[in-house]
C-alpha cells in the first residue's frame, strides 16, 4: 500500500472509530455503560494506528475522553489524523539497511 492509500485508509478508520464512539449517545444511560467496554478498545486501536509516543499519549487521552461522561463528542481520532497528516507530518524513521554509502 502506498503512502496516499495508507493516509486515506487511516482517515476512514478514524472516521469510523469517531462515529462508533459518538454513537453511544444514541442509547441514553446504557450508552455510558457501553463506554466501559468501548474506551479500552478505542484506546488500543488508537495506539496501534498512530504508534510511538503520539499513539501512547493519544491513546491515553482517547481512553479518558471515552470513559468520562459527556465527552464523547470530541472526534479524537479525526483530530489526531489531521495532526499527523495535515499539520505535523510525523517523520518516518529511515531504514537502517538503506543508508547512503559515501
Amino acid at each position: 500500500m502506498n503512502t496516499t492509500q495508507k493516509k486515506y485508509t487511516d482517515l476512514a478508520i478514524c472516521l469510523i472509530m469517531d462515529i462508533l464512539g459518538m454513537s453511544t449517545y444514541s442509547i441514553p444511560l446504557i450508552g455510558e455503560v457501553g463506554d466501559l467496554f468501548w474506551a479500552p478498545f478505542s484506546a488500543t486501536v488508537f495506539f496501534f494506528l498512530f504508534k510511538r509516543k503520539f499513539g501512547l499519549i493519544g491513546g491515553a487521552f482517547n481512553f479518558l475522553e471515552e470513559i468520562l461522561p459527556g465527552s464523547d463528542v470530541i472526534p479524537t481520532f479525526t483530530l489526531a489524523w489531521v495532526g499527523k497528516y495535515l499539520i505535523g507530518k510525523q517523520q518516518e524513521e529511515p531504514d537502517e539497511g538503506l543508508k547512503k554509502i559515501e
